[in-house]
């Protein structure tokens, strides 16, 4: 494969497009799972800012009656696994080192 055919194709896995895309995912990647979770008002602005279930999932209906489902997206996210993660780092900082009710996240 020649580097024309890599650049006019941005599909292939060889392509620097895809290189650059899978470098910069795997750094925001690092980035995320390094944030620690040491002030309180963090920790809160992180449990409302990331929802507890995905916010895509969906039942349409009509009149009634379930027309189709929309299935949740999320894991389709790239980052979904650290952001989660990053969530969840925030509500054990609230519950084991300020000692608060995270109920109202849940």
């Amino acid at each position: 494969m020649n580097l024309n055919t890599s650049i006019a194709n941005p599909n292939s896995l060889n392509s620097p497009v895809a290189k650059f895309t899978a470098t910069m995912l795997k750094t925001l990647r690092q980035r995320l799972d390094r944030v620690e979770v040491c002030n309180p008002k963090l920790a809160h602005r992180l449990c409302q800012l990331i929802p507890a279930q995905c916010p895509f999932e969906r039942d349409i209906t009509l009149f009634g009656r379930k027309l189709f489902h929309i299935p949740p997206m999320c894991k389709l996210n790239p980052l979904y696994e650290e952001v989660v993660a990053l969530r969840f780092r925030a509500l054990c900082y609230l519950a084991d080192e300020c000692g608060e009710d995270i109920t109202a996240y849940c």
